[in-house]
C-alpha cells in the first residue's frame, strides 16, 4: 500500500511539472498570412530607428503606411481561439503591481520588437495578462506564457493585438529550455 502511494504522488509531481508543447508563433497567422509573410520584399530599416535613433512614437504600432497589407493583419485563426497554448516570447511591460511585477504586457515574437522596424502585425502580438505578476529584469530574456489564448481585438496608445491570453503560468526561458 505505502508503495501504491509513493507511486501516485511521484506521478502527480511528474504530471504538475509537465508542461504543454510550444506553440509556434507561425500557427497564430492563417496561411494566406503565412504565405504573404514568406513572400514579401525585403523591408528597408533607412529610418533613424534604423540607425540606432529611438523614439517611443506609436510604440508597436505600425507607422509606414507602405508595408504590405500583411504588417497591417488582425486576421486570426479562429480554431485557437479558447486553445490552452505555452508559447515563448518577449515581454513590453504595460502594467506592473505594487510590488513592480508586471501583471499587463504584450508579448512578442523576437526581443526589440518595441522598437523594431517595422513592429509585428496584430497577430503577432498578445496581449497577456498575469495578476499574479512577474518581475521582469530585462525584456531581452525570453518568457514562457502558459494560458488560455483568446481571439481578441486590442488597441491602446502603444500597440493593437488581434490575440489575448490570461496566463496561469509565466516563467523565464532557463538554459535547460534550450
Amino acid at each position: 500500500m505505502r508503495a501504491l502511494l509513493l507511486f501516485v504522488v511521484l506521478l502527480l509531481s511528474a504530471t504538475a511539472r509537465a508542461e504543454l508543447a510550444e506553440t509556434d508563433w507561425l500557427q497564430l497567422l492563417p496561411a494566406s498570412d503565412r504565405q504573404a509573410l514568406e513572400n514579401m520584399p525585403e523591408i528597408s530599416h533607412d529610418t533613424a530607428e534604423g540607425e540606432g535613433v529611438f523614439s517611443n512614437k506609436g510604440g508597436l504600432k505600425q507607422q509606414d503606411k507602405d508595408l504590405p497589407a500583411v504588417m497591417y493583419s488582425r486576421k486570426t485563426v479562429a480554431a485557437m481561439n479558447g486553445q490552452t497554448i505555452r508559447i515563448g516570447g518577449y515581454p513590453v511591460p504595460l502594467e506592473s503591481n505594487a510590488q513592480g511585477a508586471s501583471t499587463l504586457f504584450f508579448l512578442v515574437p523576437y526581443p526589440g520588437a518595441c522598437i523594431h522596424v517595422p513592429p509585428p502585425p496584430p497577430n503577432q502580438l498578445i496581449l497577456v495578462r498575469y495578476p499574479k505578476g512577474i518581475a521582469l529584469e530585462d525584456i531581452y530574456a525570453p518568457i514562457w506564457v502558459s494560458g488560455a489564448l483568446k481571439v481578441e481585438a486590442v488597441s491602446n496608445d502603444l500597440a493593437d493585438a488581434a490575440y489575448a491570453l490570461d496566463a496561469s503560468a509565466v516563467r523565464l526561458v532557463e538554459e535547460s529550455d534550450l
